[in-house]
């Protein structure tokens, strides 16, 4: 087994277990690539990762400097894993709502938290992180949703991962928030075969699936724009709150500990293959479900979990 120089060095190159024991379609494989093993525990490692060495080599980030990025949880988490190895110093606009495993884990790292009201969701720490990068101009705004570094994080990783893996896949089915996977990996994909579908998940309009962006809502990431996502996308899939709840459970039959927006994924994966004659998925399960325990989200009845996802920011 290799020795690595640095924890940073394992982001990537993350396994790809089939879970076909899920699918409603004997003639339809659902492959799920586990981004929980990450270091920093989610997919959003890979991009962090980018986002920070592309700022280190054109000369904005520079040893003891400040950053300032929103977040709903993984991308901070990404980022203070990061800064705290590289020596940066991170704040993080969080929503007041969100796990409190989450808020733990960026005090780990190190982050200091600036807390934006819980019922504004992510948009709202978007906005506010917009607006103190504004009045700060000597902080590092990396800004996620439009940072194309996010997108080539999983064009020149994630991507060929997959390809490499599994060149017999037939749809790729990822979750719908800054776009930096569908964008990045999606378009490697296209680029490989044509033929491969980029689908979508979404939340209704007016539901809240945090993590997850409904682009009719009014906000469409740069990054999306910047990409041509309404041309690379075949397709967009709406999945409820409650789904997510369930197929989050539902992975655990096949060994899956996974937080509630990879159940949202699944869910959507599984509504593929009741479409589809026959094909091969392959998907995303963003992190482990080791920072939503204390929601009770596989513990408490459906009910009263889905009530409780209006007043707390699981995904």
């Amino acid at each position: 087994m290799a020795v690595y120089e640095s924890a940073l060095d394992l982001i990537g190159n993350t396994p790809i277990v089939d879970v076909s024991a899920l699918s409603p379609n004997p003639r339809v494989r659902i492959l799920a690539k586990l981004e929980g093993q990450n270091p920093g525990g989610s997919v959003k490692d890979r991009a962090a990762k980018y986002m920070i060495e592309e700022a280190e080599k054109d000369g904005r980030l520079r040893p003891g400097s400040v950053l300032i990025e929103s977040s709903s949880g993984n991308t901070g988490i990404a980022l203070a894993m990061i800064c705290k190895v590289r020596g940066y110093h991170l704040k993080v606009v969080l929503p007041e709502n969100v796990s409190i495993e989450r808020r733990q884990l960026l005090e780990v790292w190190g982050a200091e938290i600036i807390p934006s009201p819980g019922g504004e969701g992510s948009n709202g720490a978007m906005r506010r992180a917009i607006e103190l990068a504004g009045e700060h101009p000597e902080w590092v705004f990396l800004h996620q949703y439009s940072n194309q570094a996010n997108a080539k994080a999983h064009y020149e990783g994630t991507g060929p991962e997959i390809w490499r893996d599994c060149p017999e896949l037939t749809h790729f089915i990822a979750g719908l928030g800054t776009s930096g996977t569908l964008m990045g990996a999606g378009r490697f994909l296209k680029e490989q075969n044509a033929a491969v579908q980029v689908w979508a998940v979404e939340p209704p309009v007016g539901e809240m699936v945090d993590g997850l962006k409904n682009l009719d809502e009014g906000y469409v990431p740069e990054l999306f724009t910047a990409n041509d996502g309404f041309d690379l996308l075949d397709r967009k899939m709406i999945v409820r709150p409650r789904e997510s709840i369930e197929w989050t459970r539902r992975l655990t039959e096949v060994g899956v500990f996974s937080g509630i927006s990879s159940g949202a994924i699944m869910a959507a994966a599984v509504k593929a293959a009741k479409l589809l004659d026959e094909g091969t998925l392959v998907t995303i399960v963003c992190d482990g479900g080791w920072k939503y325990l204390s929601t009770g989200a596989w513990t408490d009845g459906l009910d009263e979990v889905e009530a409780r996802a209006k007043g707390i920011i699981y995904f």
